[in-house]
């Protein structure tokens, strides 16, 4: 049996938004950028524990310069934004397969559900809108991107 992952992207961010047909679904000002993605089997307890990770990752500032605060520290908000594409398998040739991400159905309500758990751990929550074609603008502070998932 395969590994269960849900697999994030974050990037720090001064700024994000997302936009679908030319209007903004959501939009951020300091805080975090989550890019999502559900993978074949994810259930809730993978979101769950990815969610509490992020919620106390340190990667913002503390006055001293280091990275040693979390979202929930500084007050931040976040961006979730589903992105099946993280799923992407490039070992067969130049054309990405995608088998691996999670069914429609089960992507978006693991999505949902994510992004519920983000904002139960006291983290302001904006999101796109699953499966639309989005388009994300973001300042990407420091800059500061990090790959979760949770086999790590």
């Amino acid at each position: 049996m395969a590994e269960r992952t849900v697999r994030a992207l974050l990037q720090r961010v001064t700024h994000a938004s997302v936009t679908v047909e030319g209007a903004v679904l959501g939009e951020i000002g300091p805080g975090l950028l989550i890019l999502i993605c559900a993978m074949h089997g994810d259930t809730e307890v993978e979101a769950d524990k990815l969610a509490a990770k992020i919620a106390k990752l340190r990667i913002f500032t503390d006055d001293a310069g280091k990275m040693n605060r979390s979202v929930l520290d500084t007050g931040g908000a976040a961006l979730v934004v589903s992105q099946f594409t993280l799923a992407a398998d490039t070992s067969r040739g130049n054309r990405p397969g995608f088998s691996t991400a999670a069914p429609p159905e089960d992507g978006r309500r693991l999505y949902e559900y994510f992004a519920g758990c983000i904002q139960s751990q006291g983290i302001p929550v904006a999101s796109g809108r699953f499966g639309a074609d989005m388009a994300v603008s973001l300042i990407n502070d420091g800059p500061v991107t990090i790959w979760l998932d949770t086999a790590a």
